[in-house]
Formats: C-alpha cells, structure tokens, sequence
C-alpha cells in the first residue's frame, strides 16, 4: 500500500461507469480491457491511480477528454487477480479529486488532478443516527424479498456513512447522473440528504409495485380457482346426470340452434360459414365475441313463416268500441282494412297511418289492432332520431355495432308478424348520421321489404308479415316519398260530448287503479266532468283531461289516508277551483259586440280548432298598409287580395284610399298564423271598416278568396267548427265546395250552428253587412263621369 504524497499533482486514470465509489470504500473494480502499462503502474506504489467517471461514449478505444467527468476518487490498490476475462482489482478509496486536464493515448490516460477532500459538515452522531435511519428504511424494503438476510448482514455491519452509500447504491435504478451528483458532492450533509431522497423514492416505487402485484395475483388465483371449481362442476354433473332437464335448451351448441331456426338455404349457409369461423378462433381473440353475437342474432331471430290466423271481424268491432268511444269512421276504415287482409291472405301494404292532434288514441288504436288480431304488439318512438344507423343498423366493422331497432323489435318479439307501431314518425329528424325517414322508405314499400337488408344483418330480412301502423301529428313534416307508401287514416278532434263519455267510461276506471281508489271511494259529478273539460283542459286529445282527473285522485288518496273526508268524496263543481286551482284554458269566446272592422273567423290547429279574430282601422296618411300578429306570407298576400278587391268592387266615393292608412291585426301575436283561409274574413273586416256596418259578433266564417272574388274550399272543417260551437258561435259562412265535409261533423255539433255556403264574396257581404255589390262594370268607370256611380245610400 502505498504513501500518498498529498503534493504529488499527476496521476494515472483508470474509466469506470456506472459505480459510485466514495471516500472510505472498499471497492472490486473488474478491468477487462487493461493495457500492460497500466498493470505496471498499477503495481508502483509511488503512482497515484484515479478513478474517473465517464459522462458519454464508453466505447474506450475512441475517448476523448470532453467524454469525462471533472471528479473522480484517488484510490490504493490492494490486490488484484487475473480472470477469464481481464483482470479484477480490489481497491481502497482515499480521497475526491478534481481534475485540471487529461492526457488521452491509445492505451494509457494520465491526468493532472487536485485535491477535493469531503466537508465533514455532521457531527458525529448525526452520522451515527443518519446512518440508522438509512438501516431502517433498507429493512422495510428488503423484507418483501425473499432471501436478504446475507444482503442485511453486510448492510448491518456497515458504519461508516460513505461506505454504506456506496455500498446500497449497487441495488438501487439510479441513472449515470445521479450516482455522479452524489460523487460531485462535496458536503458529506448534502451527499446524504440527496441519498435518502433516492431512497425514499425507491421504497414508494417499490411499495406501489408490491401492491399492483398483489391485487393481480389476487385476481389471476380467483380466476384460476373459478375455472377449475366449474370444469369440477361440469364433471359432477356430468356423472350424475344432472342439470341437463333445465338446461338443454340453453347449453345446445350453434349448430344445432341452426337446424331448428329453419332459416332459408342461402342464409343458411352463412350461417355455418360464421360459425366455421368461431370455431376456428380463440375464445380471447377480438373476432370471438364479434361473431358470437352475429349468430346469436342470426339464431334468435323468427324465420319460420307464420300460420295465417283466422280475423274475427265481429272480435276487433268489439274491442275498437270497448277501447275507444267515437272514432266511427276511423274504425270503420280498420274494419275493412282487416276484411281485406282476411280475405287476401298474403296481402302487402299493411301500412297505415294515423294522422291526428296530441292524445287523441293514435298510439292506443295500434294497441288494440293488435289485440284484434292476436298478434305482437310493438312500439318504437321516432321522435327525435337523427341517426339512420337507428333504423338500418351499424356495419359490423364498427366497434358496439348492432342491429336497427327494426331487427331489435322483431327479435324481441320472437314472431315474423307482430304489431309494430312507428310513433311521432312526423318528427324524424335529419343529422349528421344520414337521413332516417330515407331509411324507412324501404321499411314501409310493400315492393321491397320483403328483401329489407339491415347493415349489421347484411342479409336480406322478409318484413312484408309485420302489420306496420305509424303515427304522426301532421303531415306537413312527412316526406312525400313516405307519405306515398302509406294509407292516411285522418283522426279529428274529440267534441265536448265524446270527451265526456271518454272521461267518464275510459279514463275514471284506469285512473281509480293507478291510483288504488274504488268507485266507492273517488266520484265525479257528471256537471264537475264537463266544466274539467271545458275550462281546465285546452286540447284536441283527452291527455289533459286525463291528468286533471289523476290530479283529483291524487287529492283523493291524501285525504283518505288522512282521515279528512267521508267516503264517497263526490268532486262537484263549486269544489274544483279548490282542488284543480286555475283555470287553464284560455279558449277565445265570442264577443257581445264586434266594432266596425272587427269580423270573427276560425282557425286550425295542432290541438283543434279555434276561433280568431280579424281587426282593422284607418287613420290619416298615404295609403300604406301596415299588417301585424306574426301573420305568413300566404296570409299577408290574402290581404293583399282583399285590398285590391275591395277597391275594384265598393263604390269609389266610399273611401279615399290614398289619404288614409290602414292597419291589420290578428291578436296573439306571439303566435304565427298563414294559410289562405282567412280571404274572406280579411275582405269581410277591410268592407265593414269602409262602410262602418257592424258584423254579427256569433258570425264566424272560413274560405279562401281569389282576385276575382269566388271563394274557394279550405282544411280542417271539422276542427273549426267544433272550435267555433265551444266558443258560442252560432252562424257560420263556409265555402260552398266544403258541403261535402259537413258528412263528418257531428250531429251534436251541427245542430247547434247555422251553417250556410257562399260561392262568392257578394254571397259573403250580403249575409255579412246586408249589402249587395254592383256588378264589375258599374263600379269601373275610366272615362271619370259619374255615371253609373253612386253613393253607400245607394245600395
């Protein structure tokens, strides 16, 4: 061992990676690539050896000076051995040093060095309880290893707090520069305090990784313990023969599910095509399940054509009327709907629709059809649908694909002729996704869905046994090309006196059982039941009813449960602002009296029919023409025709058109309103305006008008007359080729109305304001002599 000579400024550098090496530690560095040379320095005990760590390139044959580090370990040979391999040195380590430059040759490095010896910062015993502390966290750790004792034992007999660092850093994933900072460090406080740093970090990694492996374990033994208990289970059962009474059905493999779907030979043939491929796959590939589920639908859904039942007419009469009150012409026309498919057993196009305001049975006939024909019945909800993908399905290609709601539906019913109700089809929506009232259009053609291809079947399904019946509020929203492969059934309005049957023989009875109230217990005045339906309901349906009535019974159930009532609680009339509160309809009632230029008419709705009124007034200007209330264009262009015809027909010395302005209003004005229907109301306000003739405020009146003044056939008849006979009108003007419409207003309804028909607008002034218009000639005079024209008094 040699004498270091603390002024000895030259040294020879021996490249090591990886290591820390401190003052204080005994060391075995493993030289394999050692020149002669350096052996034989090595061997001098005057020559200073370093230790000198390298920062990049470790291939040896190519360093360079800037591939070193600046601080490296002085260090005393004690023995060295030859190996295998090169050679392996047993070294002391003496001090830190700091080289100043480097000598780089082929197989020799020299360098000029200082001295950097350590800055003993730590007391004594704060290196004895450092060095405890480092003990204490290395046998948390090393106690989740099997066999550490002999690795603890050296740990144990360490005491110096360099050679312990040194020692541990030999176990622990610290990059190249971490262990180079901890021999750059000159203070021994910061060298120890940046070592349990590393430490700490260590046990945490380590910590959190014993704990992952432990759920994991955990999880593959349950697994494994699971799969052997079930293979056990399945032999038991096997032996004992049993388990097989209940579940033979469920564990038959595909290929007998295949033979007793008794699908067509071509899909068929698919069908073991799919099935060749699953058995072909592992049960933990991406394709199993994929395919799986295919022929899981393949198998589940009906193929087998069904036996054609026997239609009992005088059946389905009895359940239309005991399911729905009124209705007549809409159940004579499902009658001979059903007639018609008895006598043609495979007739196509069974697809209705059913074309009526909100809560007025569209959904619930569809029901009945079906218990009727004593079939399936199925419901699918359109409204909203944006996505084709609804209808036709996903390719399978994509991830989650399934079949369309149509396949979905039939599956679940398990039959190829169900029932299927396609409610709200008028509120399809368009998106991003494609188009799914296109994606109906082969649904409901008689010609092609017996061939309908699903995206996600991809083979072609026979539709033509399902009784479609859709629904829809109007069809304004309703794609001709849709709206051409169905039979339109129209559903009106419900009259006062329909409503009240409905409610009092349909409604009361279900609601009594939703509610578990009795007859006994629950009733409703028949006086309390018509003013319900007349002031606290605004609807064309029976929904709202329905819920007034629910409210009743909830009221009901409070205070029989409480004790607060005798039995039976009757509902009266002077009892309901109590128990139903406000009232909310807010139906428009005809006035007592209707000023110069204010002429009642009728409108249509969504929930029925109502009345409105037409105002008009003048004041001095130029001859504008202001017109408000939210009013279309068709309605504005009415207007404009009354206008023009009132000038062309009234006598000039009436009004002066150019110094006066006029305005027209529709109230509501919240509301939008168009249509063509209010001509003759428009011309009937504008004429009582100019000639300051009240109108009969119980006249009401509809019809389109032209320019030459005929008045033209109009909608919606019967929901404007029943709007008009709830709002007290007694009279009503209506145009002359709508007489043909009277057949399908009720009798109650028509006996209350004075119903006359008008050809033109003369027809229309003359029940109006008493007045007859001269002929075309007699009011245009383009020579300007008076001659032929008169004054009002005149006429």
């Amino acid at each position: 061992m040699m004498n270091l000579d603390k002024n000895n400024k030259e040294g020879m550098v021996i490249t090591v990676a990886g290591i820390v090496l401190l003052p204080g530690m005994t060391y075995t560095l493993k030289l394999n690539n050692i020149s002669e040379r350096e052996l034989e320095n090595l061997a001098k005990e005057d020559q200073v050896s370093i230790a000198l760590s390298l920062k990049q390139n470790f291939n040896q044959s190519q360093l360079k000076e800037e591939d070193f580090n600046s601080i490296g370990v002085s260090f005393n040979l004690n023995e060295i051995e030859k190996t295998e391999k090169g050679y392996e040195a047993k070294i002391e380590v003496l001090d830190r040093v700091e080289i100043k430059g480097l000598n780089v040759s082929d197989n020799f490095i020299s360098a000029e060095f200082e001295f950097a010896s350590d800055v003993s910062d730590l007391t004594k015993e704060s290196q004895e309880e450092i060095v405890e502390y480092i003990k204490k966290i290395t046998r948390e750790v090393s106690k989740n290893f099997k066999g550490a004792d002999e690795f603890m034992t050296t740990v144990e007999e360490q005491t110096d707090l360099n050679k312990i660092i040194g020692y541990l850093t030999q176990f622990m994933p610290l990059s190249n520069k971490e262990k180079y900072d901890l021999i750059e460090t000159k203070s021994l406080k910061e060298r120890s305090l940046k070592f349990m740093d590393y430490i700490l970090k260590q046990k945490e990694t380590l910590k959190l990784q014993f704990e992952m492996a432990e759920k994991l374990t955990e999880k593959a033994n349950k697994s494994y313990r699971e799969s052997v208990l079930r293979e056990q289970l399945k032999v038991i059962q096997t032996e004992l023969n049993e388990g097989k009474s209940k579940g033979a059905k469920k564990d038959k493999n595909y290929l007998t599910k295949i033979e007793e779907a008794q699908m067509p030979i071509e899909i068929k043939e698919v069908a073991l095509e799919e099935l060749e491929k699953l058995e072909s796959q592992s049960p933990n590939s991406s394709d199993y399940n994929i395919i799986r589920s295919y022929l899981d639908l393949l198998v589940k859904l009906p193929w087998k054509k069904s036996e054609p039942k026997a239609i009992d007419l005088g059946q389905a009469r009895r359940i239309l009327d005991e399911q729905h009150y009124g209705l007549e012409k809409v159940k004579d026309r499902i009658i001979q709907h059903l007639a018609v498919m008895q006598l043609k057993k495979d007739k196509k196009g069974s697809i209705l629709l059913l074309v009526g305001p909100p809560g007025t049975g569209k959904t619930s006939l569809g029901k009945s059809i079906a218990e009727a024909l004593d079939r399936k019945y199925i419901r699918l909800s359109l409204g909203g649908i944006r996505d084709e993908a609804e209808i036709r399905g996903h390719r399978r290609t994509y991830i989650g694909a399934m079949p369309g709601r149509i396949l979905q539906s039939i599956k679940k019913a398990g039959e190829r002729n169900p029932v299927m109700v396609l409610d709200e089809v008028d509120k399809l929506m368009t998106g991003y996704n494609g188009d799914p009232a296109s994606a109906l259009l082969e649904v409901l053609d008689p010609e092609q869905n017996n061939s309908f291809t699903d995206h996600y079947l991809d083979l072609p399904y026979d539709l033509s046994e399902v009784f479609f019946i859709a629904t829809a509020n109007s069809l304004d929203n309703i794609s001709r090309p849709l709206l051409d492969r169905m039979e339109i059934i129209p559903i009106s309005s419900y009259t006062m006196n329909e409503k009240f049957h409905i409610g009092k023989n349909h409604l009361m009875s279900s609601i009594l059982e939703e509610h578990g109230l009795n007859k006994d217990q629950l009733v409703v005045e028949d006086e309390a039941m018509e003013k319900i339906i007349s002031e606290y309901t605004q609807e064309a349906g029976v929904r709202g009813l329905k819920k007034q009535l629910a409210t009743l019974a909830r009221v009901t159930s409070e205070k029989i449960v409480s004790n607060k009532v005798e039995l039976p609680f009757k509902v009266t009339v002077d009892k309901l602002d109590d128990l139903l509160g406000r009232k909310v309809s807010s139906h428009d009632k005809a006035q007592k009296d209707n000023p110069p230029g204010v002429v009642t008419g009728l409108a249509w709705t969504a929930v029925g029919g109502e009345i409105l009124f037409i105002e008009a007034t003048d004041m001095v200007g130029s001859g504008q023409v202001t017109l408000t209330g939210q009013l279309g264009d068709v309605m504005k262009e009415s207007a404009k025709i009354s206008l023009s015809l009132l000038k062309s027909r009234l006598p000039i010395n009436v009004i002066n058109f150019k110094e006066r302005d006029l305005h027209i209003h529709v109230p509501s004005g919240s509301v939008p309103k168009d249509g063509p229907s209010a001509g003759i109301t428009l011309f009937t306000a504008l004429a009582s305006l100019v000639t300051g003739i009240k109108v009969n405020p119980k006249l009401a009146m509809t019809g389109e008008i032209t320019l030459r003044g005929a008045v033209l056939p109009i909608g919606g008849l019967k929901e404007k007359l029943l709007g008009a006979q709830r709002a007290g009108i007694t009279k009503i003007l209506i145009p002359k080729d709508n007489l043909i419409d009277l057949k399908d207003v009720p009798e109650e309804v028509k006996s209350q109305l004075t119903i006359l028909t008008v050809e033109t607008v003369e027809d229309v002034l003359r029940e109006t304001l008493g007045i007859s218009l001269p002929r075309v000639e007699h009011v245009f005079n383009p020579s300007g002599s008076t001659e032929g024209v008169f004054n009002l008094n005149q006429i």
